[in-house]
């Protein structure tokens, strides 16, 4: 529903690549948006972000991949009915 699934284009200059479409166009932005935000800012998926980056990943695959695992997480916890709480290691 979101428009994060990848869709696979396997004939012509797009061959082998994925691409996402579908979808509710509005979400989709929203969630972009709190990727974008999340990507740099939070805790969890910043050394997720660091870590795609450093294996030569393009941006906007890096921006999609914390979208969907943001919509993971809001999955989890509508399912759970439990707050998300990151648990600090010291």
């Amino acid at each position: 529903m979101a428009g994060l699934t990848p869709v696979p284009h396997d004939s012509g200059a797009m061959q082998g690549r994925r691409t996402t479409a579908g979808g509710r166009r509005s979400l989709l932005h929203v969630l972009f948006q709190a990727a974008l935000v999340a990507a740099c800012h939070n805790r969890v998926l910043k050394p997720v972000a660091k870590r795609l980056k450093e294996r030569g990943k393009p941006h906007k695959l890096i921006i999609i991949a914390i979208a969907r695992r943001l919509v993971t997480i809001a999955n989890a916890i509508i399912k759970t009915g439990i707050p998300w709480q990151v648990k600090i290691q010291e």
